[in-house]
């Protein structure tokens, strides 16, 4: 028996503990839904088995921001060298392509497959979810090569175009880049949070000539409205948007000669959403008329029809980037080439899983992993699913 001075705490515990055990198996580990046509379907049961399987946020750590935040932290970084190439624009502009070509391994020899990884909002090839999309990517035999957008990742900013979501001339030079240098090979790109709007507008703009044999996404926010709105919810706005916000405009103010004859840098600076900072910036430089003109053009949540090749988007019903109930499901089960994967929990780029202590790589990069064996050594099955 418990000492006197602690049996109220012994009998809590007696009671919460259990309650909450239950509360954890019953209600936050569960299959995630896939939703795709039924053709797509047999091909995710038969070469993404992890699609079938249980997801189980580590139990300390269930609720989306926990899951958000403490991936940054928790997150392991595995080492990864890589070998900077500096791709130059016609427009005089320039980004940071940083690559590991992985030439000794010899699995796929001449054809080897390339996966371009597209970060988040802010993110480079530093990013602890980018070294490990890299690290398996490489396990796997493929070369890798991460995008890091105008003026991030330590490239110098050399004209006042910088990027936004609906920006995707960027990404049409860098894909026909890599397919030039490795014309035998196989590309495929990996969009995070926002490098996945990016991605999938681009896909949606160019139909089948994309040069891609497939794509995946990763918690993308999907109407930028709602995104938005929920960014601004009192936790939410101290916890992620005030920070990202504070991220965007350290770059403009690095190099705010480049933007003082066109939009107010004193506004700018003042910023303290990411909404306040497209309205005083991003719009200025992208020319739009007003912000909401812009996030209509961001939205990738209508154009699921407009997609040409296989796209599998892993999404978070929790996500505090993007409200669950505006994941176009229905979509999707409509679409020839779109599989939305939807679990009950994850968070924002989260996904941390292992019932006590989480696995050291994540449920996105296992998915990313099945995903791609399975276009780049099955595709001929899905070719024949599409027939």
């Amino acid at each position: 028996m418990p000492p006197d001075g602690s049996s109220a705490l012994y009998s809590l515990c007696l009671v919460v503990v259990p309650a909450y055990v239950g509360y954890y198996l019953f209600c936050a580990v569960k299959k995630p839904s896939v939703n795709c046509n039924p053709k797509f379907s047999k091909f995710l049961e038969r070469h993404c088995p992890i699609l079938s399987e249980k997801f189980w946020p580590t139990i300390w750590c269930v609720e989306s921001r926990l899951q958000t935040i403490l991936r940054v932290i928790l997150q392991t970084r595995p080492p990864v060298s890589y070998e900077r190439e500096m791709l130059d624009f016609s427009d005089g502009g320039q980004v940071a392509l940083d690559w590991v070509s992985n030439d000794l391994n010899s699995v796929y020899g001449q054809t080897k497959p390339v996966v371009i990884i597209m970060p988040g909002l802010t993110g480079t090839s530093q990013e602890g979810y980018t070294l490990h999309l890299v690290a398996e990517s490489v396990k796997l035999g493929y070369r890798a090569v991460v995008f890091n957008y105008r003026g991030n990742g330590g490239a110098e900013l050399k004209t006042s175009r910088t990027y936004c979501a609906t920006f995707t001339d960027d990404l049409s030079c860098v894909i026909s880049h890599v397919s030039s240098r490795y014309p035998q090979s196989p590309v495929m790109a990996v969009g995070v949070s926002f490098g996945g709007i990016v991605l999938t507008n681009y896909l949606a703009k160019v139909g089948p000539e994309s040069g891609l044999v497939a794509g995946m996404t990763c918690s993308s926010p999907w109407n930028v409205f709602e995104s938005s709105k929920t960014l601004e919810e009192p936790i939410n706005l101290v916890c992620f948007n005030r920070l990202l916000c504070n991220k965007l405009k350290q770059a403009v103010v690095r190099y705010e000669h480049l933007f003082r004859d066109m939009c107010d840098l004193k506004a700018v600076r003042n910023c303290v959403t990411i909404r306040d900072f497209d309205t005083n910036f991003t719009t200025k430089v992208f020319g739009y008329k007003s912000v909401d003109e812009y996030y209509r053009d961001a939205c990738i949540h209508g154009k699921v029809q407009s997609i040409q090749i296989p796209l599998l988007c892993l999404n978070a019903i929790d996500d505090p980037f993007s409200p669950g109930k505006f994941i176009p499901v229905e979509e999707a089960r409509r679409s020839p080439n779109v599989a939305i994967v939807v679990t009950c929990r994850g968070g924002h780029i989260g996904f941390i899983d292992g019932c006590l202590i989480p696995n050291g790589v994540g449920y996105m990069q296992r998915i990313f992993c099945q995903f791609s064996q399975a276009i780049y050594n099955f595709s001929d099955e899905l070719l024949a699913c599409e027939d």
